[in-house]
């Protein structure tokens, strides 16, 4: 454990030490990265040094209970160490926590796309609520949301749906989400009192960066036209839309949420690239079987991962079968409950492939 221990101090300091180098600081890319990871070992270092000490106290109670005569003395050094003891598996266990190996990707900012799929005008009023429903997951997790691009229909139901989730972490708390979440509940419309069955399709994407994906500029087709989104009245009568088609892989990006046409550009290209980056990851899973296994689901968009049932007030997530009640407060963004069970399954899975 020692050895353990002593490689990732070292790294500590030597990540401490990259980060005042100069020519370092000149790379935002890499600056990012290193302050990240530099969070890290400041938490696994202090875990570190509170065993270390413990372990050090124990050791010293240790000596004093076999010299000691005095046997109230001896008592109270026995005592303590059983305390001692209980406080050092609770810190091997969150230094064993803390050090499994993660997704690299986990600390990066993510593109949440929302489609509406089987079930008519009520998969998209689901849709929607799903929507809200993260946006108030964002804010209680200090997440920022940003449209890329929005489609809703008549009755206020969600077509389809492109966002940016910026903040630490944001796509290592949202990626389970990838999949297709099925309601079950009697919508407003319906006079009968029958239950329908809607769909929604998930996908989480961890945004790239520019040095992931090289996107060559005769790749790629860009349209300009106005936008049909609710904006303002700058947004509608001005072609500041735009749609990339990226020739070779044949993927499509629209953004018109902005009033600048090079503002819908930039996050364009960034939903893009992000894109490109997932199938870039999905041929390498692929090449690689056994990675799968360590992953919660496929991430497909064609697995039903979850289910909203109303009727019972239950939450079924099928992937770890593990059902939840409360949808109306999971409905207003209190997701942590699930989101740490389904974070705990993978972690499990990771513990036991190392």
């Amino acid at each position: 454990m020692q050895e353990i221990f002593e490689r990732f101090l070292s790294e500590y300091e030597e990540t401490a030490k990259k980060l005042g180098d100069p020519s370092i600081v000149r790379d935002p890319l890499k600056i990012k990265e290193l302050s990240q990871r530099n969070k890290e070992l400041e938490e696994i270092k202090s875990v570190i040094d509170q065993i270390l000490e413990i372990e050090e106290q124990i050791k010293l109670n240790e000596e004093l209970a076999a010299k000691e005569e005095d046997e109230e003395l001896k008592a109270m050094a026995i005592e303590e160490n059983e305390l001692l003891a209980s406080k050092l598996e609770d810190l091997q266990a969150k230094f064993e926590y803390l050090t499994i190996p993660r997704d690299p990707l986990d600390n990066r900012d993510c593109i949440l796309e929302i489609r509406a799929g089987a079930g008519g005008d009520e998969a998209g009023l689901f849709g929607a609520e799903l929507y809200r429903a993260y946006v108030r997951y964002a804010e209680r997790s200090g997440l920022v949301f940003n449209l890329v691009n929005s489609n809703f229909n008549d009755v206020g139901g969600l077509k389809e749906l492109i966002a940016t989730v910026e903040g630490r972490g944001a796509y290592g708390r949202l990626k389970h989400e990838s999949g297709v979440h099925r309601v079950q509940r009697i919508p407003e419309t319906e006079k009968s009192g029958r239950v329908h069955t809607s769909t929604v399709t998930v996908a989480v994407l961890p945004k790239a960066e520019e040095t992931d994906i090289e996107i060559k500029p005769e790749e790629v087709k860009m349209d300009t036209f106005r936008s049909s989104g609710p904006g303002g009245q700058s947004v509608n009568t001005t072609d500041s839309a735009v749609r990339l088609t990226h020739v070779p892989s044949g993927l499509v990006v629209t953004c018109q949420d902005e009033k600048s046409q090079h503002k819908n550009k930039a996050k364009a290209f960034s939903v893009l690239r992000s894109k490109l980056l997932q199938l870039k990851r999905e041929a390498e899973q692929e090449k690689m079987a056994n990675l799968r296994s360590s992953q919660i689901g496929s991430g497909d968009r064609s697995e039903k991962i979850r289910t909203y049932n109303f009727a019972q007030d239950r939450i079924t997530d099928h992937r770890i079968k593990k059902s939840w009640h409360g949808i109306l407060a999971v409905m207003d963004g209190d997701f942590e409950e699930i989101f740490k069970d389904l974070k705990e399954v993978e972690l499990n899975k990771r513990r036991a492939s190392i």
